[in-house]
């Protein structure tokens, strides 16, 4: 009598509800504008300067300014209290969050020289970011924000060193790019690693979309 063997299903890993890929530049990258890029990166930086200015308050040096614009920043605090004492992550909360930091990022990957379109504020381009709504009545416990930027202590620690070796690879590359045009592709992808890396735990301790804990990892 034959026996059939027993089919197996292969074990899909758990997907984190934040990531991010920025999509290779598979071409010459623009010489000049990456030469200049700190530079061409002025006007952008104002304007997000501007929304965390507002958010951080300002300074003291105009506090009435700060409490009529401060309508930018990523919410933090007032996510703390709603999920705290309402358990609620409100919709457009959320989306805002996403949508700036979908801005930063996108600033953040022509600073560091992985792509040469000009950043948009609003089209997505050639940097994806995937954050997860959550269900907050079963996914996120009560007093849990209270702690996460605390549980995270070992992640900042480890990130300090990697951004220091996305520094060192980001000179690198952009002499690659002064010469050759290119983006060499192993730099690339330890830069956007450490982007991933700090996404996540920016979800985690700060975006507040999530109570699993950020896996140590470059990869997707």
């Amino acid at each position: 009598m034959s026996t059939i063997a027993p089919t197996t299903t292969p074990v899909t890993p758990p997907i984190y509800p934040a990531n991010l890929n920025v999509d290779y530049p598979d071409r010459s990258l623009n010489r000049l504008t990456s030469f200049f890029r700190i530079f061409m990166l002025i006007p952008i930086i104002i304007i997000l300067g501007i929304l965390t200015y507002a958010y951080l308050g300002g300074g003291d040096r105009n506090p009435g300014w700060n409490w009529q614009y401060a309508t930018a920043g990523i919410t933090f605090i007032p996510l703390v209290l709603m999920i705290l004492f309402r358990k609620k992550y409100p919709k457009w909360w959320f989306d805002w969050n996403l949508n700036l930091t979908k801005f930063g990022y996108r600033v953040g990957a022509y600073f560091a020289l992985l792509r040469d379109e000009y950043p948009s504020t609003d089209e997505e381009q050639a940097v994806h970011i995937e954050l997860t709504y959550p269900d907050v009545q079963n996914q996120l416990g009560r007093g849990w924000p209270l702690i996460k930027w605390f549980l995270a202590i070992p992640h900042y620690i480890v990130l300090f060193f990697l951004g220091i070796g996305a520094w060192v690879c980001i000179i690198i590359a952009w002499f690659a790019i002064l010469f050759t045009g290119r983006y060499p592709k192993g730099l690339f992808e330890f830069v956007v690693g450490v982007s991933r890396w700090n996404l996540r735990v920016e979800a985690y301790a700060f975006l507040l979309i999530t109570d699993k804990y950020p896996p140590f990892s470059l990869s997707v």
